[in-house]
């Protein structure tokens, strides 16, 4: 038997999180992306190996190979073991998009609403019963501009007609209602791309202001302020209750994905339903 727990993900710097070198399409390096609606997501493996690295901070190894599983060994092939905290892909839930007039706006779709409803809903009533909103809903923190008696937003693509506001305080998981909208499934990869962090980086040789051979590549990543989910599995156990930040602490600054060194992946991870 396993108990359901959850974690939300509130990135404070951009985030990136998939390839490394750039050689797999030229010079960009590309994030992981759900392949339906085309967004950002977080493998739960790299979820799992920076709890893991946390864990192991002070402490004896034989517990994080008791919650996280033993790590591969060439040299012993079935050392691999079943670990007792089980992780699944975080997905997208709010994205923060620049708006002319607003600044920001923070935009999802019904596919996200719907992982996140089924994910935290077991934990939240007011969730579980809340209805899905309709596309082109907009929270009721966002004053959009009033234009022939329509609202409507201004992205870079053209102007987005509103139909309709609602109280959408229950989809956010961090308590605080954003100006937001939602839009439909197989339009939140479009302005996914539009919202993305964009940096080009270059590689200098020691003695000159020349770029080495390769050293010039572009990198994608999740904007700060995105919200993310990702659901937990924990088998039950005799042993002492999973609590990964230390005892009775439930959220916790750490990095995700790479470029660390430049600022990248300074993450918020809040968790919910595992400290008990």
């Amino acid at each position: 038997m396993y108990r359901k727990a959850y974690g939300i993900i509130e990135t404070l710097a951009p985030l990136h999180v998939g390839a490394t070198a750039g050689e797999e399409s030229g010079n960009l390096n590309l994030i992981f992306r759900d392949q339906f609606t085309q967004t950002g997501i977080v493998p739960g493996s790299s979820i799992r190996g920076r709890l893991r690295s946390e864990m192991r901070q002070g402490q004896d190894d034989r517990d994080e190979n008791y919650w996280y599983g033993n790590a591969a060994n060439s040299e012993l092939p079935d050392s691999i073991s079943e670990s007792i905290v089980k992780f699944e892909y975080a997905s997208l839930l709010w994205l923060p998009v620049f708006c002319p007039g607003q600044p920001i706006v923070w935009v999802t779709s019904p596919k996200l609403l719907k992982r996140y409803q089924r994910i935290a809903g077991a934990h939240d009533s007011t969730l579980k019963a809340a209805t899905l909103p309709e596309v082109y809903t907009r929270s009721k923190a966002l004053t959009p501009l009033n234009i022939n008696k329509e609202e409507k937003l201004f992205f870079n693509f053209g102007f987005l007609t509103l139909k309709r506001s609602s109280d959408l305080s229950a989809w956010f998981p961090l308590g605080q209602e954003l100006p937001a909208i939602v839009v439909a499934d197989d339009e939140i990869g479009m302005i996914h791309d539009m919202a993305l962090y964009r940096q080009s980086r270059v590689r200098l040789k020691d003695k000159e202001k020349t770029v080495v051979d390769g050293g010039f590549f572009n990198i994608e990543a999740l904007p700060e302020g995105t919200q993310m989910v990702f659901p937990i599995a924990i088998r039950e156990t005799k042993k002492e209750t999973w609590q990964p930040f230390g005892e009775g602490v439930d959220s916790q600054d750490i990095y995700l994905g790479g470029l660390e060194s430049i600022g990248f992946g300074n993450c918020q991870i809040t968790l919910k339903g595992a400290i008990s």
